[in-house]
């Protein structure tokens, strides 16, 4: 079974919650943004506003000059980034990985589960927004696939968590994302799908051995998170966030 994580909120004028000790333990920030301060690029937010929030969270981030983001489609493409600056923004990638530090993996989610991926060892990092299709198309095997390439990781060295996302209880699913994920749809239904119970068991299969999971639901802690489906689609986006500190 997974560990259970909670991600604290961090002090500051940005809300953002963060997993506790990985800065001093691992070596990396792990968060994710929280409710009133909405980062999504493709909903029918004013683009003005949510740049200014984007400028004011990449300075609360001021240690990692380059920020990576996708323009996300729900499939298993995850992206490897030698490193680079600014704001870089891709189409049609769902994950990102790096061995650089000062770079900083970012991920929109509003339901979906983003899953960080550490190789402390090898000071190797992937982070991949992971919704039912995404998960269904193994996008966690090619995230850890990317690192076993670049630097040679060893799947038990990995930490895995899954973050902040819909839980299962909230999750009412048609029979065609039980099938996708692996599981039994019998009976008429409804039917529900906990995903981070899903990652969390195709990571074992992977040989990841170090695995946890978050405690928040975003659609029962809608006063601190977004939901697009406990709001009926109208919530904004949250980021999460990962990357490397240096040394």
């Amino acid at each position: 079974m997974p560990t259970v994580l909670r991600e604290a909120l961090v002090p500051g004028p940005i809300p953002r919650y963060e997993l506790p000790g990985w800065r001093e333990q691992h070596g990396v920030v792990a968060g994710v943004t929280g409710r009133e301060f909405d980062l999504g690029l493709w909903t029918a937010a004013p683009v003005g506003e949510v740049m200014t929030r984007w400028r004011a969270f990449r300075r609360a981030e001021a240690g990692f000059p380059a920020t990576i983001l996708g323009n996300q489609v729900h499939g298993p493409a995850v992206l490897w980034h030698e490193g680079g600056q600014g704001w870089v923004q891709i189409d049609g990638v769902d994950g990102h990985a790096t061995a650089a530090t000062g770079v900083l993996l970012t991920v929109t989610i509003a339901d979906c589960i983003p899953v960080y991926l550490v190789d402390p060892v090898r000071r190797v990092i992937a982070l991949l927004h992971s919704g039912w299709r995404g998960t269904a198309a193994g996008i966690l095997s090619t995230g850890l696939a990317r690192m076993v390439e670049a630097a040679g990781t060893d799947p038990q060295d990995v930490l895995m968590h899954t973050g902040v996302g819909i839980c299962g209880p909230c999750y009412e699913v048609g029979s065609e994302v039980r099938t996708g994920c692996g599981l039994p749809a019998e009976g008429p239904g409804p039917w529900h799908v906990d995903l981070r119970e899903v990652l969390a068991g195709q990571g074992h299969r992977l040989g990841i051995r170090n695995i946890s999971t978050s405690a928040w639901c975003s659609a029962h802690d809608r006063d601190r998170f977004y939901s697009h489906r406990a709001s009926g689609g109208q919530d904004g986006r949250m980021v999460a966030y990962l990357g490397l500190l240096g040394r």
